[in-house]
């Protein structure tokens, strides 16, 4: 059965959880890996505290979708103080998750992305509602400080530099991504829980989760516990639809997709040298040609829309205030049901 999840704000009220049960939706996602109480005290979440959220969200009708383990930062990769402290952090982290009954864990690691090489912005659409976009440099240096982009998820790599990185410093990054699975997939195996890895975005050529290496995880480790955060958006950015579908297929029918983001976008870095997010029925794609690849290889998981487009009324000036954008949420939401109601039909 096909299920919706979402994310929430950083103040998880009784409202925000009324108001996503009023929209029909299942599940939460926890998408960052220092949100858990216990996690800046000691490193990785409370048990006790994670339990007592899960039974919050159960008394609402809703669950955990997948949760976040604490960021592996360039200091793990770079073989800096404290590299083993992280890895034993997000060790214990796995373990509390799998014990407090989530299905899916997510690790973060720093410098899967390219985005020194990338101009970001904001894009317009129809009546002035916003999304983001970004277009390759192609060489050029980025108008962005180096603060800027650090705090843009620039990290490992120079950000002044105006080339992707060395394979040899590749094969590196490679290296520690696998030291940290070499830990955390036995406690996958062990408990049951999905270990499920999102493509890197943007999906620059070369970047550790780009295609090739997004392929490489499930040929590194086997285990039918290791799989993926599928991002239609992320993969669309490299190719568009057809490199979508082909994905689900590919993945879909060997049971690694165990979740979804499910977002639109306009262009590509391959035709267009870029892309824009948009609403989910204002870009290239035919949403529910994904719906329906997604029915046809078995998927049962969450489907969640994610980085929502900013419509009138959300945020004061459009760029500031709540993270959640709660009328382009219900939009979303409701889409995505209209789809699921669509496929019930034809199937």
């Amino acid at each position: 059965m096909l299920r919706i999840a979402v994310g929430h704000p950083k103040d998880l009220t009784d409202s925000y959880l009324r108001f996503v049960t009023q929209l029909g939706v299942d599940c939460i996602d926890f998408g960052e890996g220092a949100w858990m109480l216990g996690v800046t005290e000691q490193g990785y979440p409370d048990l006790d505290e994670v339990v007592k959220l899960r039974r919050r969200l159960q008394s609402w009708g809703l669950d955990f979708n997948r949760v976040t383990l604490p960021d592996i930062t360039e200091d793990f990769i770079l073989d800096r103080d404290g590299a083993e402290r992280e890895l034993e952090n997000t060790a214990n982290a796995m373990r509390v998750f799998a014990e407090a009954g989530a299905p899916i864990a997510r690790q973060r690691l720093q410098g899967d992305t390219f985005n020194h090489l990338l101009y970001g912005y904001r894009s317009v659409h129809r009546g002035g509602y916003l999304g983001s976009g970004h277009r390759m440099l192609n060489g050029r240096p980025n108008p962005a400080s180096a603060e800027e982009l650090r705090a843009y998820r620039v990290h490992v790599w120079d950000a002044a530099s105006t080339e992707a990185p060395a394979i040899e410093e590749l094969e590196n990054w490679w290296n520690h991504f696998t030291q940290v699975y070499q830990r955390l997939v036995p406690i996958a195996d062990e408990y049951g829980i999905k270990l499920a890895m999102h493509p890197t975005d943007v999906p620059l050529p070369d970047t550790p989760f780009g295609s090739l290496g997004f392929h490489r995880i499930i040929d590194a480790f086997p285990s039918r516990n290791v799989g993926y955060l599928y991002c239609c958006g992320t993969r669309a950015e490299a190719g568009g639809l057809p490199l979508v579908l082909d994905e689900i297929h590919n993945y879909g029918r060997k049971g690694r997709i165990f979740m979804v983001h499910f977002r639109n976008v306009r262009g590509s870095l391959a035709t267009a040298g870029g892309y824009e997010e948009t609403a989910l029925d204002d870009g290239d794609m035919n949403m529910f040609k994904i719906i329906q690849a997604l029915d046809h290889v078995g998927f049962d998981g969450c489907i969640n829309p994610d980085h929502i487009p900013i419509i009138e009324g959300d945020y004061a000036n459009g760029m500031t205030g709540d993270p959640v954008a709660y009328q382009g949420l219900a939009y979303a939401v409701g889409y995505i049901k209209a789809l699921l109601a669509a496929l019930a039909v034809v199937r």
